[in-house]
């Protein structure tokens, strides 16, 4: 059912953590399944230079959020910015159509860290990140930003 690269992404995930002096947190969920990931980016010159995530969910959406960060480390902002959900599945080799809304959850968590970048650099209108991803996590935002 599932990619030896899923299994190893989920059994020995990469970059697992938060950084507490971030310069953009994304966190996205899928109310239909309870997924929650939250993504944290260290950027210096436009580059993502450390990368980390907090996962909630299946083996799958730990194992798209492992991938996800490692297809953006070392990245421009810009180039992250390019990464789909397609991209990080076939990273994988890919994952059972049941499980694709995972790779979406990670294409929008690195899209609403860097979201929140630019917003507290001043380089995009004030909104939330929850403007990447239609509005789907606001619920989630609204209950993780009460337990911190």
């Amino acid at each position: 059912m599932y990619s030896e690269k899923v299994m190893d992404h989920f059994s020995n995930p990469r970059n697992v953590g938060e950084i507490p002096d971030a310069d953009g947190v994304g966190t996205v969920g899928n109310p239909k399944c309870g997924d929650i990931m939250k993504m944290y980016l260290k950027i210096e010159n436009d580059v993502i230079t450390d990368v980390k995530f907090k996962t909630f969910g299946c083996g799958a959406a730990v194992a798209t959020s492992s991938m996800a960060t490692e297809l953006v480390k070392g990245k421009t902002i810009e180039e992250a910015m390019k990464i789909t959900n397609k991209a990080v599945a076939e990273a994988l080799d890919g994952l059972p159509p049941v499980k694709m809304h995972c790779s979406n959850l990670a294409e929008e968590a690195i899209k609403a860290a860097i979201t929140d970048y630019r917003r507290k650099k001043g380089l995009t209108e004030e909104s939330s990140s929850c403007d990447v991803c239609c509005r789907r996590c606001e619920d989630v935002h609204h209950h993780l930003d009460e337990e911190e």
